[in-house]
């Protein structure tokens, strides 16, 4: 289904799929093993932060979000969610995650978020400080600032944390476990492209869990 701009009714969707089986150990060394791939982003977001004030300027004097910019952005997040999967915000696989902008449709997750031909020039002015607070509160729970003794982290990291333990003892990551953090993170995307003004609809209040999207309702006759 889709709304009167031709854009879906979940522009931003994401997919994975729960690699099996998975490495009880590796999961100890992964920040080593990222570490390249942090080095490469540091210099990607820098770019995004860039693109994201010309994208500001000109969706506020055009209504429109320049193509090349909109997906280079994708692209950083694209390759910025592909290194959490991998490591501390799902640790859902062992594939290596690519050094890429692109698609990457091999790779066990995906993230896409639908191009608007349109935006609201008076959005833009609010929507990533002012209307986002409410979600901002949200997602900084799940992010950080959950306090477990030593530990000072967000609910997914402690959430990932305990699959790990899990994977450790009995070579499963729980599929219940999974599901949930694949939910608070979807929640956190659809958050980001909507503060980087990559789509005017609000994020729902919905904890959407799973792999998958949820099935779209079909439209009224």
């Amino acid at each position: 289904m889709t709304t009167l701009t031709g854009i879906p009714d979940r522009p931003v969707r994401l997919h994975a799929v729960l690699d099996t089986p998975l490495s009880r150990w590796l999961w100890l060394v992964k920040w080593i093993l990222v570490i390249p791939h942090y080095v490469v982003l540091l210099f990607l977001w820098i770019g995004f932060t860039l693109v994201s004030v010309i994208a500001f300027f000109a969706i506020l004097i055009t209504g429109r979000y320049p193509r090349p910019l909109f997906d280079y952005n994708l692209g950083v997040l694209r390759w910025s969610w592909r290194v959490a999967y991998y490591s501390y915000a799902a640790l859902a696989t062992d594939r290596y995650p690519p050094f890429s902008l692109g698609q990457e449709p091999d790779y066990p997750t995906r993230l896409d978020i639908a191009y608007p031909e349109h935006l609201s020039r008076g959005l833009v002015l609010v929507k990533w400080w002012l209307l986002a607070i409410p979600h901002y509160l949200v997602i900084g729970f799940f992010l950080g600032g959950f306090h477990l003794g030593w530990w000072d982290g967000g609910l997914i990291a402690v959430l990932t944390l305990i699959a790990a333990v899990i994977l450790a003892f009995t070579e499963k990551y729980p599929k219940h476990l999974f599901d949930l953090v694949l939910g608070l993170n979807r929640w956190v995307l659809r958050v980001a492209a909507y503060v980087c003004l990559m789509t005017d609809q609000y994020p729902p209040f919905r904890l959407d869990m799973g792999g998958t999207e949820p099935a779209e309702p079909e439209p009224l006759p």
